[in-house]
């Protein structure tokens, strides 16, 4: 079993950083490593994501981390599953508790509880494996033209930042840790109805330490990062029209097969459902040689905000 502290990892080098998309990812992969307080409680501070609230996905890939430091290296996480019960605080930082709920031969189990000003923001359960061979399977990666011929999403939304409200235009001109190209953009402020259903390439702007839970809490990071949008297709919504209020509710992760998360991966994602204000999205990476290494499932709350009546 192993300790509390953070273990020694391959660092991303701190000598002259040849763009600023390395110094952002290694901000991140810092961020993510957290600050041990105690046995099983950590501490994580916050990147400004452009949201009003502390991005769910850097919850997620901080309490995976935490729950991943108190593991046996041998056994590796295979699945998650996490609610958001509050929005989160960017000024302010994350307290993790983690239960060592099991430690068995075979499997490991723990649940991880997110705290700010003493109230729990989010929970999670946590199961890890130690690695074992048998028969295997798997569905077929589909086809997307390769990521070099995509423009990067944050690039891409750059050139609009005129149009963009204020803390958005932020946001935009700060440096990403990671790459998404998205396969079928749409135009966020003339959106039209298209099939609940999208492909994203994504992988970290520059190379990662050689720690498989870095890779994966980088992962659960960037799988929040578009999904929920897909349930909007349909209905010619997007987050820049100004009267959608979205936030994730639920977010739950399978880890099937190794993979690098400074390799390309196709985010396959597609939203089979939308009603009563929440919309079901699932998703699939895929490495580039057609292996699939995860599967995600998300619900989102997705509100139309009305128009105020005139006095």
């Amino acid at each position: 079993m192993s300790d509390d502290s953070t273990p020694a990892a391959t660092p991303i080098a701190d000598g002259d950083f040849d763009t600023d998309t390395q110094r952002a990812l290694h901000d991140l992969v810092d961020l993510l490593r957290l600050e041990p307080l105690e046995h099983n409680l950590f501490r994580g501070q916050s990147r400004d994501n452009g949201g009003q609230a502390v991005f769910g996905g850097q919850v997620l890939g901080q309490a995976l981390m935490a729950a991943g430091r108190t593991v046996d290296p041998a056994h590796q996480v295979h699945s998650l599953h996490g609610y958001f019960l509050r929005a989160g605080d960017k000024t302010q930082p994350i307290v993790y508790d983690v239960d060592r709920i099991r430690d068995g031969a075979s499997f490991t189990t723990r649940r991880v509880v997110a705290i700010q000003h003493g109230q729990a923001i989010f929970h999670m359960s946590a199961s890890f494996q130690k690695r074992e061979d048998g028969p295997t399977h798997q569905d077929t990666m589909p086809a997307a033209p390769p990521p070099e011929g995509f423009e990067d999403d944050h690039l891409r939304d750059r050139r609009l930042i005129d149009r963009m409200p204020a803390w958005r235009q932020q946001y935009l001109r700060q440096a990403q840790p990671v790459h998404m190209r998205a396969v079928n953009p749409i135009n966020a402020f003339a959106p039209q109805p298209l099939p609940a259903q999208a492909l994203h390439w994504m992988r970290a702007a520059h190379p990662l330490p050689d720690d498989p839970l870095i890779h994966q809490a980088l992962l659960a990071y960037a799988s929040d990062w578009s999904l929920m949008s897909v349930a909007m297709r349909p209905h010619a919504l997007s987050w820049q029209q100004g009267n959608v209020q979205g936030v994730s509710l639920d977010h739950a992760m399978w880890f099937h097969r190794d993979f690098r998360f400074d390799e390309w991966l196709l985010y396959q994602s597609d939203s089979p459902s939308l009603s009563g204000a929440r919309g079901f999205c699932r998703g699939s990476l895929w490495r580039r040689d057609g292996t699939l290494v995860a599967s995600v499932a998300q619900e989102g709350l997705i509100r139309i905000r009305r128009p105020k009546p005139a006095d």
